[in-house]
């Protein structure tokens, strides 16, 4: 039998890019969902989709949800379920054209999602609830099912920081939750007056089928990952199942069963990645001795949804990188400091998670930036979401069409413009379905334990209003990508807001004036080396009093042998031009390696 096997596991999207990084309100609780599950059913225009009007009826009439907020699960579960990049193109020039909140209503009111998957995505957002017992403990109790965690299941949970990377959460919750998950699925009829489904009630098909945004599976552990629903209806697992194609149904109590007996831990999770994916080792720098940089990757085995990256500890280096293995994948950079990171390509998802002292460029994001626990970082992206967490003196230029989340124990968050380009960047962002309007970088919701933050209320369990800033026109300048790419764009994409632009070219007339006054000064041949050999002391002493001598010096490679990476050829070391800090190929900066 063991050539039947057939592996259920936790999808790992839904939890990474679907649960907001924050606990979640009491109104989002079974009961009140049990409630929710009953009356879409029950209602025109509620079922099998669910509109965004009735939607805002029911999380703001029902459940006295702000509308904001109520818009803010809608927008997320749009965001996670994905749309072909042409209809996301084609949505953001509609959202552009609208000039009232009226015509905005009026837009949104044309989305629609599946009913039952999202109440589903509504349900998982438990998993970021914090119990008082697990606070307290830190831990769950010893069961008889405890036992010691190995090596890579330590590194697993301590790079996964919080419970969306976390494949083992993951399993942890579907487990946990499996039958309640269930009772969602059960129609109205079949419900006791608790709102619980009793066991011997059916489930059809078709809402056995939503389940497909929670889990997927395969059989024999082999490659071809299917839906669950696909899995339950023929095989091996159709008499456990207790599926009938008569009445394409399935007994709750045979289904529970069923699953909990297949379920398994995701193999292209974070747990497998960190134990038996490609790793590498990045050389170290020329100047001083460091800690070498890890990463890890699946991207050469994992199926769409489930290609991750996972970088660590880059420290004191340059990494750029922009390849197809790159190209919709997760991307997790942990605990790097002083670092210069560019990711240039078309990403699914990235984690900026326990870095310091560092700036990430990051080529456009289909979803979401999700920033937690960093000092002194510098984030420069296009990206469908930002969320920002229990960070500190970060700096954020973004461009993106929904609205910044700032989350609790955020303290002096500065928001920016987005203010760079790299010459393939808007063929990249063309191809996830990003537009240069509408952007909202500058229009953040403060989402605390209960919701939006009440502006005359600051307790300790919400995000402090005056935790962000705007970035001040004065202290703006643009970022240079210092390499050199095969493109068209040249400039940043739909260009930079008029005060910003305005201060650029306030600074270029200083520029400009003080040109004007060394040429005025009529200079001889020893004044001019003089005055030279002044403006260069003083040039390198703000370089150093600011940091960017390190960021220069890390973009010239050192002299080495040629590196060999443990999933390809060697790689020649790049030739650095003298006057400009550039670099032709697939792998750009300090340590060129394959990944």
């Amino acid at each position: 039998m063991e050539a039947d096997h057939v592996s259920i596991w936790p999808r790992m999207e839904p939890f990474l890019l679907g649960a907001l990084q924050v606990a979640p309100s009491s109104k989002l609780s079974l009961h009140y969902l049990r409630k929710m599950a009953i009356y879409v059913r029950t209602r025109d225009g509620c079922f099998p989709v669910l509109g965004w009007p009735m939607w805002r009826h029911i999380a703001c009439g029902k459940l006295q949800l702000p509308e904001d907020l109520a818009w803010l699960y809608f927008e997320t579960f749009d965001l996670l379920i994905g749309h072909k990049p042409e209809e996301r193109l084609e949505w953001a020039e509609c959202l552009s054209q609208c000039t009232s909140k009226s015509e905005l209503d009026q837009q949104r009111n044309k989305l629609s999602v599946d009913t039952l998957q999202f109440l589903l995505f509504l349900h998982i957002q438990q998993i970021n609830r914090v119990s008082l017992r697990t606070s307290l403990i830190g831990e769950e109790w010893p069961s008889h099912r405890t036992r010691s965690p190995s090596p890579s299941d330590r590194e697993a949970k301590t790079s996964s920081q919080n419970k969306n990377w976390d494949d083992q959460a993951h399993l942890s919750f579907v487990q946990s939750h499996l039958a309640e998950i269930l009772e969602l699925l059960v129609e109205p009829g079949q419900l006791s007056n608790s709102g619980q489904a009793l066991r011997d009630f059916q489930i059809p098909l078709e809402a056995v089928r939503s389940l497909g945004l929670l889990l997927e599976g395969s059989v024999c552990h082999g490659r071809v990952v299917q839906p669950v629903h696909r899995l339950l209806t023929k095989g091996p697992l159709q008499t456990p199942a207790g599926y009938s194609a008569l009445n394409r149904s399935f007994p709750l109590h045979k289904l529970l069963s069923c699953l909990q007996h297949s379920l398994t831990l995701n193999p292209f999770g974070i747990t497998a990645c960190l134990r038996s994916g490609k790793k590498l080792a990045w050389a170290q720098q020329v100047e001083g001795a460091m800690k070498r940089a890890n990463i890890a990757r699946n991207t050469h085995m994992a199926p769409p949804g489930s290609k991750m990256v996972l970088m660590s500890q880059v420290f004191k280096q340059t990494l750029a990188k922009t390849s197809d293995k790159l190209t919709a994948a997760n991307i997790k950079i942990h605990r790097c400091s002083d670092a210069f990171i560019y990711l240039l390509s078309p990403l699914r998802s990235v984690s900026v998670d326990k870095c310091r002292d560092s700036t990430v460029v990051l080529g456009p994001v289909e979803t979401s930036v999700h920033i937690h626990s960093c000092q002194n970082v510098r984030v420069v992206c296009v990206a469908g979401r930002i969320a920002v967490g229990a960070s500190s003196r970060c700096t954020i230029h973004a461009l993106t069409p929904t609205r910044p989340v700032l989350l609790p124990g955020n303290t002096d968050i500065t928001l920016g413009p987005f203010h760079t380009f790299y010459p393939s960047l808007e063929d990249h962002m063309a191809s996830v379905g990003l537009a240069v309007v509408p952007n909202a970088w500058d229009q953040p919701l403060l989402l605390g334990t209960e919701g939006l933050v009440n502006l005359s209320l600051n307790t300790s369990s919400n995000p402090d209003p005056a935790c962000y800033r705007l970035l001040p026109p004065a202290e703006f300048h643009t970022l240079v990508v210092p390499f050199q790419m095969e493109g068209d764009t040249c400039e940043v994409p739909g260009g930079l807001p008029p005060p910003y632009q305005a201060a650029l070219d306030e600074k270029q007339k200083r520029i400009q004036n003080w040109q004007r006054t060394v040429m005025e000064a009529r200079l001889n041949k020893e004044q001019k080396r003089q005055f030279q050999e002044l403006v260069e002391v003083k040039f390198h002493e703000w370089l150093l009093e600011t940091g960017h001598r390190q960021e220069l010096d890390s973009l010239i490679p050192p002299t080495i042998a040629p590196t060999k990476a443990s999933d390809g050829p060697a790689m020649d070391t790049p030739r650095v031009n003298e006057n400009k800090y550039i670099r032709t190929g697939q792998a750009v900066g300090q340590s060129p390696m394959a990944c």
